[in-house]
């Protein structure tokens, strides 16, 4: 094809761009001062970390049409990184995060995020929603929420007693909600304006005439903060480590999704964790709040027409637009309805009717999903997840290990034993037992063609067993693959 001929298919592709692009930031706005709030820092720092998930990832290689910005999945590691160590090492692990993942990226070990046991995932993002909602229903009914995880499941109670007194806060994110879900049923034209943004507009509306807590918004030369390398400790670093794996985890099971969804140029995973880590390395910078691939923005992006990377680049270039233009216009949203919306988000993530499914087909991997989100619930990402993952790998290596002895008489004076499976060291207990049990008065055929995998130590054992039972006086017979 001529260069003639390739101009007007590029310049076909800059409309639908610009309308994702404008549908796209329509969704990341709530979203991203949503996340931010939840986190317990100012809202401007998540539509800051919006802005650099547009203009500095979405113009790197890697994905083409997945869009960057904070996740409600890091809400959980935020939340905690802050009330650990402050705000003001929120810039340092972030920028420490980004260096760590743009290492990894160039090590290429992105291809590695891709071998994680679905369990481990699907547990990680059940425990992540479950503690999402659990933390978002304080705000949503217009209370402050409790530090610990215990302290939130003691106070569920009162939240109730309080609700029911108070209720305004409530109803409010009870319309947010409602409207959302109903604007999925309205007809398809309509529905190009996100029900997100509609939910929000109609909410703010209603609660502007009743006493619901909102958002406080001020100007960005306020809230961001140039990194502070003196601050750094073993316990910054291991908040560095944390943020750098689950953001890149995130983003690359995002990527999978993603190129699922369209028929566009695959996603080069080495690539895109290093765009995540530059990314990141100038949130840190700004003190802003980590970024991640966001599979409702991506989604959101493929479904309203995006054909190139320029979408996502552009609906950071909005972000910038309006919190420069237009901050003050935040003030009107409740904080109510942020909440509601990041309930929702928490609720996605679960994806109840996959973890039923795979409860009732296989019981040994949603095990490993429910310890990974039970964990994750009681004490935190971290520890769930790697437990998750030690769980995942000892299944496996039972998976693996499965040995079948069946021993069959072939005459009054014959035994027949037949091993079926995979020999391994762990199954050497059992393997012996079969053999050493056998009366030594009889002639004894082993076939071992049905094993998929015989490691040393069972070929050493079944070998020496042989000879012994030899040197009785009776014949043995291997029948080798």
């Amino acid at each position: 094809m001529t260069r003639q001929e390739e101009l007007p298919a590029r310049t076909g592709t800059f409309v639908p761009d610009i309308g994702a692009s404008l549908v796209v930031f329509l969704v990341a706005l709530p979203l991203c001062v949503g996340v931010a709030v939840a986190s317990g820092v100012p809202a401007e720092l998540g539509i800051v970390t919006g802005v650099v998930g547009g203009l500095v990832a979405g113009v790197l290689p890697g994905s083409s049409l997945q869009v960057s910005g904070p996740a409600a999945g890091l809400t959980v590691l935020v939340a905690d990184a802050v009330a650990s160590h402050g705000l003001a090492a929120m810039g340092l692990i972030v920028l420490g995060a980004g260096l760590l993942q743009i290492a990894m990226g160039l090590l290429r070990l992105g291809r590695w995020f891709r071998a994680i046991s679905p369990a481990v995932v699907q547990g990680m993002l059940a425990g992540i929603g479950l503690v999402l909602i659990l933390s978002q229903l304080y705000p949503l009914a217009g209370q402050e929420q409790p530090r610990t995880t215990g302290e939130k499941f003691a106070g569920l109670f009162e939240l109730l007693r309080d609700a029911v007194v108070n209720p305004a806060a409530v109803a409010v994110a009870v319309l947010t909600l409602v409207v959302t879900a109903l604007w999925q049923r309205a007809p398809e034209k309509v529905r190009m304006v996100p029900g997100m943004l509609v939910a929000v507009v109609v909410a703010s509306a209603v609660g502007a005439f009743l006493p619901v807590p909102r958002i406080e918004v001020g100007p960005l030369s306020d809230v961001i903060m140039l990194v502070d390398v003196s601050l750094l400790d073993a316990g910054v670093f291991g908040a560095m480590l944390t943020f750098a794996l689950v953001a890149s985890a995130e983003s690359l099971f995002s990527a999978a999704a993603v190129d699922r969804m369209h028929n566009g140029p695959r996603t080069r995973y080495n690539r895109e964790l290093v765009a995540q880590g530059v990314g990141n390395t100038v949130c840190g910078v700004l003190g802003a709040l980590p970024m991640t691939a966001v599979i409702v923005r991506s989604a959101t992006n493929v479904r309203a027409g995006a054909r190139t990377k320029l979408s996502r680049v552009l609906h950071g270039v909005w972000l910038l637009v309006f919190v420069v233009v237009l901050p003050e216009v935040l003030a009107f949203v409740p904080i109510a309805v942020l909440a509601a919306l990041l309930v929702q988000a928490g609720w996605k993530l679960l994806e109840l009717p996959r973890v039923v499914k795979l409860v009732r087909t296989d019981r040994a991997e949603s095990a490993v999903l429910l310890l990974t989100a039970g964990l994750i619930v009681v004490t935190d990402l971290l520890t769930g997840t790697l437990v998750g993952l030690l769980a995942a790998v000892v299944k496996t290596a039972w998976d693996v290990s499965r040995l079948s002895v069946v021993v069959d008489e072939d005459g009054p004076d014959h035994e027949h034993v037949t091993l079926r499976g995979n020999a391994t060291f762990l199954k050497l207990p059992r393997l012996l037992d079969a053999l050493e049990g056998l009366p030594v008065t009889k002639h004894v055929r082993v076939d071992l063609r049905g094993l998929r995998h015989l490691d040393d130590a069972c070929r050493q054992a079944i070998e020496g067993w042989a000879e012994a039972h030899r040197a009785a006086g009776r014949s043995v017979n291997l029948i080798r693959p």
